[in-house]
């Protein structure tokens, strides 16, 4: 029985990592099967509220003021707005809606307030909330919670060593304060990173050291393939391969076994394949929509098609870890029977274990 660890070392994982993948791929879906039901996968949406114009330095982020992108920047959307998308998320299957602004941090005024209305009003759509609005005070933090938001997203994006390589305008003792502010409310913390930025293997698992040393570990880890925006440092990167991918999930799954691993940007590039042997090493999120804030993201279409296919079934919300089910348990986890979600097969085979197990429907 595999138990959850705070003191990896880095060369234990680097260890981890290389192993021959056929081996990696089953010690990772076995830890997979021990916390979660492998065929439970949250669909989330990412949203950007305001975007462009940000003052920091982020080698790979086309919002920076600094760079020369085709980015079309945008004030902060209204809160009505902001509801009919969250609307249609929702009956596009998703059960979190993700905002984001181009902030370098929370300021207090208007605009904050403005925010904390947003996550009330998609709170009462029945739909878990999560921000990504850069660093916060305490007292920002503890606002969002009164105001209902169910995560904070504040990614360390690299290892320690190397992230002066990639940011120079907010140091990684910001990232881990922002996110103790966080762990002092009731909020839950969404952190990971981004490979393929010209980091090596040690700084992927440098990366996971932090983030697994952290105590309670982020119920979230985002695991991001750099998308190579033109006008930025990083546009001649070249996009990391699907190996590399399903070799940093694995791991992250290994590394951090009851943390849900989000197969996050960069899956424009990945084949329905590639993305089935990331869900079979321990990724259990999505983000759905054509757009990850800026960049481009799958059709939510050929998501629905791949989870037919798959016999992947979305996650309701509010559910922090998806515990396999026995003949037993509820299905709490799983789209109500009586509603028509788009993942039509999946919800009819678990009609039928249901009745073949006795169960009222």
């Amino acid at each position: 029985m595999v138990t959850k660890r705070h003191n990896w070392t880095k060369e234990e994982i680097i260890v981890i990592y290389n192993k021959p993948l056929m081996d990696l791929l089953y010690e990772a879906a076995s830890i997979h099967r021990q916390f979660h039901d492998p065929n439970v996968v949250q669909v989330s949406t990412l949203l950007s509220i305001k975007t462009g114009g940000c003052p920091e330095d982020c080698g790979y982020c086309p919002q920076a003021a600094r760079y020369h992108t085709d980015i079309q920047g945008n004030d902060l959307m209204s809160v009505q707005q902001v509801k009919a998308q969250a609307l249609r998320a929702k009956a596009g299957g998703s059960s979190r809606v993700c905002m984001g602004a181009a902030w370098r941090n929370v300021k207090d005024g208007p605009e904050f307030d403005q925010v904390l209305e947003m996550v009330r009003t998609i709170n009462k759509l029945d739909m878990e909330v999560c921000c990504t609005l850069g660093m916060l005070t305490e007292n920002q933090a503890k606002r969002l919670a009164e105001a209902g938001l169910y995560a904070y997203n504040h990614n360390l994006d690299t290892s320690e060593e190397y992230y002066k390589e990639v940011i120079s305008t907010r140091g990684f003792e910001d990232r881990l304060e922002t996110i103790e502010n966080v762990r002092k409310t009731n909020v839950t913390v969404c952190s990971g990173g981004i490979i393929g930025m010209g980091e090596s293997i040690e700084d992927r698992a440098g990366m996971l050291v932090a983030l697994a040393s952290l105590n309670p570990q982020p119920e979230s880890v985002p695991i991001n393939a750099l998308v190579a925006v033109e006008g930025t440092p990083m546009e001649d990167e070249k996009p990391v391969e699907i190996w590399e991918m399903i070799r940093m999930v694995a791991t992250t799954r290994i590394v951090m076994p009851e943390t849900q691993v989000r197969l996050s940007a960069g899956r424009t590039q990945m084949s329905r394949e590639g993305q089935a042997m990331c869900f079979f090493a321990g990724a259990n999120s999505i983000f759905a929509g054509d757009k990850l804030l800026t960049t481009p993201n799958p059709d939510v279409n050929e998501d629905m098609k791949m989870f037919e296919m798959l016999g992947l079934i979305p996650q309701k919300p509010f559910t922090k870890i998806s515990q396999p089910t026995t003949v037993e348990a509820e299905d709490s986890q799983y789209i109500p029977l009586g509603e028509k979600p788009k993942w039509t097969r999946p919800a009819h085979q678990i009609e039928r274990n249901l009745k073949a197990a006795g169960k009222k429907i």
